[in-house]
């Protein structure tokens, strides 16, 4: 057994609790919605604000060239922040169904199959076994969801089954492939970030996880988008 399994199983008291603890903050925050949703929205994305600057700093480049990164990464923070702040509580629920099978299913596949890295230079774990995992499960959510979503409106239109809303299935699960392939952007993003600032983590606000961008770093751009397709649906 290497140091790295030993650390992390002596870890794993510590990162069960933690892991409890942050469900159980995320679950009562949606179940209340308004408000407590959104003070904890505004609570994450100074967290991250802080990480990254902590990173940007710890990559020792020229001064312009921080600032640069400090603003674009706070944008792009932000246009998260935002996009769950306008979501309705149960999209924004459904978000993060997307981002956590995203995660259930490139661990399983990554862990079972094992295969070629995708870019090893910037994150040694991530493999394509794993990628592909992630997109199926992601697309088989999406399938149920959206899916689900379809045949309850054709029933409340049609006032009976309307059948099987096969498009919509294939449609959902089109939307969570894509989901998986920007959360997995999220991941590799955050995770050059880290090689370049030389850590591990990027901090350690939350104990046996490392720092709060560690746990939402693929949930970031898959907010984006969720967001801006909801805001344009909306319009249209």
């Amino acid at each position: 057994m290497g140091e790295g399994e030993v650390a992390r199983k002596s870890d794993l008291p510590v990162r069960t609790l933690s892991a409890i603890v942050m469900l159980a903050v995320a679950g009562v925050a949606l179940y209340l919605g308004g408000l407590v949703l959104d003070a904890l929205v505004a609570a994450v994305a100074l967290a991250l604000l802080f990480e990254l600057i902590r990173l940007v700093a710890a990559m020792g480049i020229a001064p312009a060239a921080a600032v640069a990164g400090i603003v674009a990464g706070a944008a792009y923070i932000g246009l998260a922040a935002f996009s769950l702040v306008i979501m309705p509580g149960l999209l924004v629920g459904i978000t993060l169904g997307f981002v956590i099978l995203t995660d259930t299913g490139a661990y399983f596949a990554g862990r079972t199959f094992g295969g070629p890295k995708i870019a090893p230079a910037i994150s040694p774990s991530k493999t394509w076994a794993g990628l592909f995992g992630g997109m199926a499960a992601s697309a088989l959510f999406g399938a149920a969801v959206v899916g689900f979503i379809a045949a309850a409106a054709g029933a409340m239109a049609t006032a009976h089954d309307g059948g099987t809303p096969w498009a919509a299935i294939f449609a959902g699960a089109a939307i969570g492939a894509i989901l998986a392939v920007a959360a997995q952007f999220g991941d590799f993003l955050e995770s050059w970030l880290k090689r370049r600032a030389g850590v591990k983590d990027s901090s350690g606000l939350i104990p046996g996880h490392g720092g709060v961008f560690d746990r939402v770093d693929g949930l970031l751009p898959v907010a984006i988008i969720v967001g801006m397709a909801a805001k344009l649906t909306e319009i249209v």
